[in-house]
């Protein structure tokens, strides 16, 4: 299966998943560690916040997008594409794949709410402005 992981470094698993435009493309499958195949590097018009959503997108052909946090917009979004987001505390990227496939992904880390957009924070954590 095919995997996305958001890093904006290309180092660690990052956040905000809507506005992310660099991701690690992962082959993983049960019982074998996940190989890195890609790196995309989307310009700033294909990230899922600015993207056309009905237009081909390069994270259509995964099966799930990993991120550190993720809105309701970005999971309803991808789930339209026929594509998993699932956000988690794991910030290294291999280990994130790895506890995917195992069904072991930990849930994503406690946050502040300070900083999100009006409305609630949208991470379906239950905290709502």
């Amino acid at each position: 299966m095919l995997i996305a992981v958001a890093s904006q470094n290309f180092r660690t698993v990052t956040g905000h998943a809507g506005k992310s435009r660099r991701f690690m493309l992962f082959d993983a499958a049960h019982g074998r560690a996940p190989r890195e195949i890609q790196r995309l590097d989307l310009p700033k018009e294909q990230s899922i916040h600015e993207f056309d959503e009905r237009a081909p997108h390069p994270l259509d052909r995964v099966e799930a997008v990993i991120a550190g946090s993720a809105g309701a917009g970005f999971i309803a979004r991808m789930a339209a594409r026929g594509v998993r987001a699932v956000t988690t505390a794991e910030t290294d990227p291999v280990a994130a794949v790895q506890a995917y496939v195992s069904g072991s992904l930990p849930p994503p880390a406690p946050h502040d709410h300070d900083d999100e957009e009006e409305g609630g924070c949208g991470c379906h954590c239950g905290n709502a402005e």
